[in-house]
């Protein structure tokens, strides 16, 4: 397998392994991993690759993700200074006011002691508002992200599915008040889902020094070819809450597209999972690629993605637009 190479977090000084390793719909779950010696033995698969950044949320089989990777993190001996940890914050785990569906000082202040606490930790390494609020004043939450990591509960701070002119102001917001700016930000990005990394944040990597850490590279596992021929028993699309995935898993024109870029995979003789993976690394813009799974053999299958990168020459790139964007 190619060695594992290590991206800085936009104008950041955090380095991050180019593939990494995320808990979203796995962790915690009867259909996946359930418990943290299943989880360990993921972790340490992805670690003994080179991965050192684990991404996690809140909101992630509520609250229960983070538990899980905790456990499995203590279980694997990991010291502190070995892997990067993240978590999101915004959705809640509280059915009340003030305590769902924001980014307030009140929320913010005391979501972010309730992940420590389950994951025992006095701190993740980097902290994402999980969504925008628009009903909370920008200034708020900028200032209460900032007085987080001023308090060391974590090492850096940003954003996930924010538009681009509301990272720019929370960035401006900081800028101006001389608070702790917005480094990154964890977008959806793969060869079906382009436009956001691609041109709305265009100007922002170089404005602002934006990282990403993109998330569903696989296309909820579109990209895989496995929902060729309907949704599989098992399967995401099947699991209780994920029914809105279905639509986008059977859409007829998606589908056109796995089909050309199945033939492109073929070709290189690799899964069309290591090529989309690939595809996304061959995106400087790109900080990491979160990659999730529901076995150890499954993290072997797309750490080798790293093999495939050198495969991807200007011609085969093309092809892989002319597939994927028609």
């Amino acid at each position: 397998m190619g060695a594992m190479q290590y991206r800085r977090v936009g104008r950041s000084g955090l380095r991050v392994s180019e593939l990494s390793f995320g808990s979203w719909v796995t962790f915690a779950n009867a259909n996946q991993l359930e418990s943290a010696a299943q989880a360990a033995e993921c972790l340490a698969v992805a670690k003994d690759a080179g991965v050192n950044f684990f991404d996690n949320a809140e909101a992630y089989a509520a609250g229960e993700s983070e538990r899980v990777m905790g456990a499995a993190i203590r279980e694997l001996g990991w010291a502190r200074h070995d892997y990067v940890v993240s978590t999101k914050l915004y959705w809640g785990l509280f059915d009340t006011v003030n305590m769902k569906n924001t980014l307030n000082r009140k929320y913010l202040s005391q979501a972010i002691e309730g992940s420590l606490e389950r994951f025992g930790l006095d701190f993740v390494d980097l902290v994402y508002c999980h969504r925008p609020d628009p009903h909370t004043p920008l200034e708020e939450t900028v200032w209460a992200m900032s007085d987080m990591v001023t308090r060391g509960q974590a090492l850096y701070w940003g954003t996930s599915e924010w538009s681009a002119d509301e990272i720019r102001a929370a960035w401006e917001i900081a800028e101006r008040h001389h608070l702790h700016k917005p480094v990154v930000e964890q977008p959806q990005y793969n060869l079906l889902h382009r436009d956001r990394v691609e041109r709305e944040y265009a100007r922002l990597y170089e404005d602002i020094g934006l990282g990403t850490t993109i998330w569903s590279p696989l296309a909820s596992g579109l990209l895989t070819g496995k929902y060729q021929n309907g949704v599989p028993a098992g399967s995401r699309a099947t699991l209780p809450g994920y029914e809105w995935l279905r639509a986008s898993l059977t859409d007829p024109v998606q589908l056109k597209k796995v089909d050309a870029l199945l033939v492109i995979a073929a070709e290189l003789d690799v899964t069309l999972a290591q090529l989309a993976l690939a595809w996304c690394l061959k995106n400087p813009n790109v900080s990491t690629v979160i990659t999730g799974a529901s076995s150890a053999q499954q993290v072997r299958e797309n750490m080798s993605a790293l093999d495939v990168v050198e495969l991807l020459s200007d011609d085969v790139m093309a092809r892989i637009d002319s597939a994927s964007l028609s």
